[in-house]
């Protein structure tokens, strides 16, 4: 009677001191693997703080979003074929006299990447969805070979049904259509939207399909490019992913973007970063000549076309925005969506404020995520100490990802300033060193002013203290974000 009353007694509390235990021992095996992965030390400790501050939550977050799943999911395929492929683009060792002096150590920090200099381009940049659009749609219709298209987000929404039903006429006539959209960016679209795609004969690929899109929305290594080659003659690269938004706007206003229409030699490295993508993600390799065309000289635009990931050896875009940083003399005016520097990218821009460079930094007044507004708010008080100049923009939502330097160098394309753009999405940017294009940004970036207000430090400290306090606790997870 005595041991069956301490059983019963006992027991419930020996099963929670077990469970307690293994969770314990989970919890300290985690931070062990966390520790051992050798990563960013602040990502690392942003992952301990969640494992240790949210008991049972920390645990799913990071089996679902914390893990270093590169070597397990990434295909190693042999792609050095098409990496040799003779693309009539010219290295930039071979052509100083055409770039600014200072500026070929930024062109040169690529050459080794398989991303070389090309000097026969023209460029439009498009600061209007509608334009783009109408643009994009003119020409796909023109296509006559092939359509190569790879997106964050594919909608389907007017627009987006509008660009599916040319892609279906097209594949019906015969012309090789193939789309990568990301499983992620896309979980909002039904699966039947690109299952119509492919029943009329276009090739579709989900990059990286996970099993609860719902628990995703910030899930790792995503394909966040949004880049289209037609026929080897005429490519499209930059923010605008396909949705109608960026035509008709949202409820809070404006949806601001910036894309480029590039015809000329830089469409080949283009299209060579799509059918590496495609032979990785779908086991296919093409490299016929039928996809590298020889370019008609069209322009005098010298740009290059770089891509970064979670599998390139370097961060490519975050070092050249570092060294085009560094190479500033008069000015440098950036936009992003999302302020969530490196500590790297924060140094840059201290060294160029506080040697005379008027350096200017835009970003929409809220974000469309209220954790991502708070993260981003605490980095605005070090970046306006530092002299920086800080526009909150407020005619809707500045979606552009864009930085111009002294009326010279310019880059756009899908790269946010944060740690997920630089560490884990794959990105592509155009990399452009022109007089005029650097002359149209510069002049969006002033006219955007127009529809901002000026962040003063002395208003700005001003704030209630729980505001920055709340700002400050999240900024401890801005790695994650």
């Amino acid at each position: 009677m005595t041991e069956s009353l301490f059983f019963t007694t006992m027991m419930p509390f020996l099963l929670k001191v077990f469970w307690l235990s293994v969770y314990v021992l989970t919890i300290f095996g985690a931070i062990l693997i966390v520790i051992s992965a050798n990563r960013n030390p602040v990502k690392t400790i942003a992952w301990i703080m969640v494992l240790i501050f949210l008991p049972g939550i920390g645990l799913i977050f990071y089996i679902f979003f914390g893990q270093d799943i590169r070597r397990r999911y990434m295909p190693r395929k042999d792609i050095k074929k098409l990496k040799r492929l003779k693309l009539g683009q010219t290295s930039s060792k071979e052509i100083p006299e055409i770039i600014q002096p200072e500026y070929l150590p930024l062109t040169r920090l690529f050459d080794k990447d398989f991303f070389p200099l090309s000097t026969q381009n023209q460029v439009k940049v498009y600061s209007s969805g509608k334009e783009k659009f109408e643009d994009l749609i003119e020409e796909l219709e023109k296509a006559t070979s092939h359509i190569h298209m790879e997106y964050y987000i594919f909608s389907a929404d007017d627009i987006g049904n509008k660009i599916k039903d040319i892609l279906i006429r097209k594949a019906k006539e015969g012309l090789e259509v193939r789309v990568i959209y990301d499983d992620v960016g896309c979980w909002n679209t039904k699966n039947r939207f690109f299952q119509r795609m492919i029943d009329a004969g276009i090739q579709v690929h989900s990059f990286l399909k996970v099993r609860f899109p719902s628990f995703t929305s910030k899930i790792n290594y995503r394909n966040h490019r949004k880049i289209v080659m037609i026929d080897g003659r005429v490519g499209f690269i930059g923010g605008m992913n396909i949705a109608q938004r960026y035509i008709s706007g949202v409820r809070t206003g404006d949806w601001i973007d910036l894309h480029l229409k590039i015809t000329g030699d830089a469409v080949l490295n283009l299209q060579s970063i799509f059918l590496i993508d495609w032979s990785v993600y779908t086991g296919s390799f093409l490299n016929q000549k039928k996809y590298f065309p020889v370019p008609e000289a069209s322009g005098n635009v010298k740009m290059q076309i770089i891509t970064g990931g979670p599998t390139s050896q370097w961060q490519n875009i975050l070092q050249g925005f570092l060294k085009a940083i560094t190479l500033a003399r008069k000015y440098v005016y950036i936009q992003t969506p999302y302020f969530l520097p490196t500590e790297t990218f924060l140094t840059a821009l201290r060294m160029a404020a506080l040697s005379g460079v008027d350096v200017r930094l835009m970003i929409p007044e809220s974000s469309d995520s209220k954790i991502t507004t708070a993260a981003v708010r605490s980095f605005i008080k070090e970046t306006l100490r530092m002299g920086v100049k800080v526009y909150f923009y407020q005619k809707g939502f500045l979606h552009s990802k864009m930085m111009v330097i002294d009326d010279y160098f310019s880059t756009v394309g899908s790269t946010n300033i944060d740690f997920r753009s630089f560490e884990q999405n794959f990105e592509a940017n155009a990399f452009i060193y022109d007089r005029d294009i650097a002359e149209i940004l510069k002049n969006i970036f002033l006219r955007d002013m127009n529809h901002s207000t000026r962040i003063t430090l002395r208003k700005w400290e001003k704030r209630p203290r729980l505001q920055k306090f709340t700002e400050s606790v999240v900024r401890l997870f801005s790695p994650l974000l």
